[in-house]
């Protein structure tokens, strides 16, 4: 088959948990033997030259990028505010220059799948089903919604409150909208395709969990053991989602864990963190590292990993990662929402902060237990997240997909 990816930002190099999906799928479905061709968006925080890119991804792989424009101004959000209903963080992916752009490939190629990576795509639908007859299949990340729901509920009273809860009622009336103009709705997660459908979803679906490539995740022999009293997180720090739920782990969660365990470390690592942010990680025996080079290698360095999210939606990729990697977790439910873990078996769950605490100081004092979570963790992502096996099943269904689609055109 022949697919085309549409993406909003460069899936490479891939440090998010977005960009570790899409990049997974791309890799995944060209060497499956399909023709891929991708056209990202390159943006002000993700911009990356296709000629610096590896050669496994761009041998058999085509790339063609548009520089969009997607930086945050003022004056540009107050007349959004005033005088439009798109949300704002949607408007500034609406590009002329990626419109035209993608007419031409459209008009070069011919496609029998056309992927949409995420709601910020679904402008561009009219113009696909003007110059394609190609299905459109979107690929939710997440539930966009339910985040921005989220998002306010968990904000003190003021003007940003404000500000969000229109956002989050425009972005509620996209999505809406968006579920009856493409083909195929490819969600991550069955609790996402739940809620989607009854969001008013009426197209074929295939849940395809975001996995790992697990010959990626194999842990070196001879590894140092890391240091026991060591907590870490790593992810993406201009995502709202994150820093939220770090700024709550330190002032609700921390001091509770200090109290008992006084010596213990946490280290921090992900990228693009604010000023403003990076200063509320001044805290005790708190060690903030940036962006690192290697995340594998970073998380194989400490002990216990923390996902203290508060709001979001779909699947954290993180949280997968690390699990294939064999290490134990504290997690919010919120955060573990989609995977399909079990409370003391996969790793340890909580719904407020002294269920966190607890949990930590439970895996500090007992090694064994650590290690229980390690090998079940492990065992549960090489049987429901093998990125190559979910994959083949979409490709499957995106076989029979376009086999029906075909026949009813002919037949017509």
């Amino acid at each position: 088959m022949n697919i085309l990816f549409l993406t909003n930002k460069m899936p490479y190099p891939p440090t998010d948990g977005g960009t570790i999906s899409t990049l997974n799928m791309i890799k995944v479905y060209s060497k499956e033997g399909n023709n891929v061709t991708v056209f990202a968006m390159n943006t002000h925080k993700h911009n990356f030259k296709v000629e610096d890119m590896p050669e496994e991804l761009t041998k058999n792989i085509k790339w063609h990028t548009c520089y969009v424009d997607t930086r945050i101004k003022p004056p540009e959000m107050l007349l959004n505010l005033l005088f439009s209903n798109i949300p704002y963080n949607a408007k500034r992916f609406i590009s002329n220059t990626y419109r035209n752009k993608l007419k031409q490939i459209l008009s070069q190629e011919k496609f029998d799948i056309i992927q949409l990576e995420g709601l910020y795509l679904y402008p561009y639908i009219s113009t696909i089903r003007k110059s394609s007859d190609a299905l459109i299949a979107f690929h939710a990340h997440n539930v966009e919604q339910e985040i921005w729901k989220r998002t306010v509920q968990n904000q003190n009273p003021g003007l940003k409150r404000m500000y969000n809860r229109v956002l989050s009622v425009r972005m509620q009336r996209l999505e809406n909208k968006s579920l009856h103009k493409f083909d195929i709705l490819v969600p991550v997660t069955e609790r996402d395709s739940h809620i989607l459908d009854f969001l008013g979803n009426k197209n074929a679906t295939y849940v395809a969990p975001t996995g790992v490539i697990l010959s990626n995740f194999e842990i070196p022999e001879n590894l140092p053991a890391p240091k026991h009293n060591t907590l870490f997180f790593i992810g993406a720090l201009d995502w709202f989602p994150n820093q939220e739920g770090i700024v709550w782990f330190l002032d609700k969660v921390w001091n509770l864990v200090l109290k008992e365990c006084p010596d213990v470390e946490l280290h921090i690592a992900g990228r693009n963190a604010p000023a403003k942010f990076e200063h509320k990680l001044n805290k005790k025996n708190v060690v903030f590292h940036g962006q690192v080079e290697d995340a594998k290698e970073f998380c194989l360095k400490y002990n216990i990993m923390i996902s203290p999210l508060l709001t979001g939606s779909g699947m954290r990729v993180k949280l997968i990662e690390t699990m294939a990697l064999r290490k134990p977790i504290v997690s919010t439910y919120v955060s573990a929402e989609g995977i399909k873990v079990v409370n003391k078996i996969h790793m340890t769950l909580a719904h407020d902060e002294n269920e966190f605490a607890n949990g930590i100081i439970d895996l500090l004092k007992n090694p064994e237990r650590c290690k229980m979570y390690a090998e079940n963790a492990r065992l549960h992502v090489e049987k429901h997240f093998d990125s190559v096996k979910i994959m083949q099943g979409l490709l499957k269904f995106y076989k029979q997909m376009n086999s029906f689609s075909f026949a009813a055109n002919f037949s017509s």
